[in-house]
Formats: structure tokens, C-alpha cells, sequence
């Protein structure tokens, strides 16, 4: 798939061939979505937590006798029908979501989503992206250039650049990333994806292995 490659003023500076094998594969929205949700799981942080009645301070005497008094029974004043007392079913920060997904599955997730932005025309491919100085206006001027100026842009680096990172910190809607950590959630949260001509190499590098010759398969002498 042939794309056109832009310079930082907005201009077609000529075209590059894409990798088949990363920008060009069939859609599978159920392994996308099984993919995101296990992502979504990953990163979620257990906050909520309750104590039960063997949690919450005090409570260790009886508060009368079994007996005698016409009350009901009572054993503790931790006990959840008592005010102060522990919570039943509450959630607990020991709850664990976790899933794992295999790596296999996850980079092919990955490849359907950049093959589908590039598809749809989302995918923003430059030259080079090298912004003269740290500067929020100068980021900002770089994106004004481009159709993601309205909307929400993950920029993929092929490598840290100071001068992009703190240059588009304070952007809204905009997030930039190294392109080996790219992932298939990251992209769904973001309409546009930017990324340099030298960032391609680093997602070939990364996620696509070399084929290497089987151990058992003996060369031919006469070749």
C-alpha cells in the first residue's frame, strides 16, 4: 500500500510503500476487542475496598448477655446489621482482573488496527519529525498543518525526542509514544496516528521476528 509522506509544513514531500504484513491485514473485530478488553483489564487500578466484620476495629466483647435482656442475640458490635459495623459482599482491593493474552494475538491486534487507520486515512506519515525546540507552540504549529488539528493524534517516535515529548505534553487530545510500545488500545483511543518514515523501521524491528533457518534443514553443498 502506497501512502504520500508529508514534511512538517503539511506538504506532500512524495510517497512511501507500506508493509504489507503491518498496514495490510483483514479485519478481525472480535480479536480486537477481546485484545482491548484484556488491555483495559491490565491497567486497572483495584481502588475500592471495604472491611468486613473481621476487619473493622473493636467488636471483641459481647455487648450483653445471650439471655435474658429481651433483645435479639448478639455477638459483636462489628456485626454488619450494626451501625459501624462490617460490610458484607464489599469489594476489596485483593480482587484481581488480570488476563493474559498471548503475545501473538496481541501484535496481531496491533497490525489489524494500523492496517484499518491506514485504510480509513487516519494514518499521518512524515518524513521526519524533528521539532526545533520543546516548545508547546511549536508542536502545536506542526499539527495545525494536518487534519488531526480537530481531532484527537497519538504521535509514534522512533526513538525519545525531548523537544516532541514536552512539545505536545500540554496539546489536548493529543499523547505521544515510542513506536515499539505501540498497542492496539492506545490506537483505539486516538483517531489519528502520526508517525515518521524511521518509526515504520522500529515497528518492523520489533514486532515482526526475522524467519530463521530451521536447525534440522541441511544447506545444499552445491548451491
Amino acid at each position: 500500500m502506497k501512502v504520500a509522506v508529508y514534511n512538517q509544513k503539511g506538504e506532500e514531500a512524495g510517497k512511501t510503500e507500506l508493509p504489507a504484513d503491518i498496514f495490510d491485514v483483514k479485519m478481525n473485530p472480535d480479536l480486537v476487542h477481546q485484545v482491548a478488553v484484556s488491555q483495559m483489564s491490565n491497567r486497572r487500578k483495584v481502588i475500592a475496598h471495604t472491611k468486613d466484620r473481621g476487619a473493622v476495629r473493636g467488636g471483641g466483647r459481647k455487648p450483653w448477655r445471650q439471655k435474658g435482656t429481651g433483645r435479639a442475640r448478639a455477638g459483636s458490635t462489628r456485626s454488619p446489621i450494626w451501625r459501624g459495623g462490617g460490610i458484607t459482599f464489599g469489594p476489596t482491593n485483593e480482587r484481581n482482573f488480570k488476563k493474559r493474552i498471548p503475545k501473538k494475538m496481541k501484535t496481531k491486534a496491533l497490525f489489524i488496527v494500523l492496517s484499518q487507520k491506514a485504510r480509513d486515512k487516519e494514518l499521518i506519515v512524515l518524513n521526519e519529525l524533528k521539532p526545533e525546540k520543546a516548545k508547546t507552540k511549536v508542536m502545536f504549529n506542526i499539527l495545525n498543518n494536518f487534519p488531526c488539528k480537530a481531532k484527537t493524534c497519538l504521535i509514534a517516535l522512533a526513538k525519545i525526542d525531548k523537544n516532541a515529548i514536552l512539545g505536545a505534553r500540554n496539546i489536548p487530545k493529543t499523547a505521544t509514544i515510542q513506536a515499539k510500545d505501540l498497542n492496539c488500545l492506545d490506537l483505539l483511543n486516538y483517531k489519528y496516528l502520526m508517525i515518521p518514515k524511521e518509526a515504520i523501521d522500529a515497528i518492523k524491528e520489533t514486532f515482526i521476528k526475522p524467519k530463521t533457518q530451521s536447525p534440522n534443514v541441511k544447506s545444499n553443498p552445491n548451491d
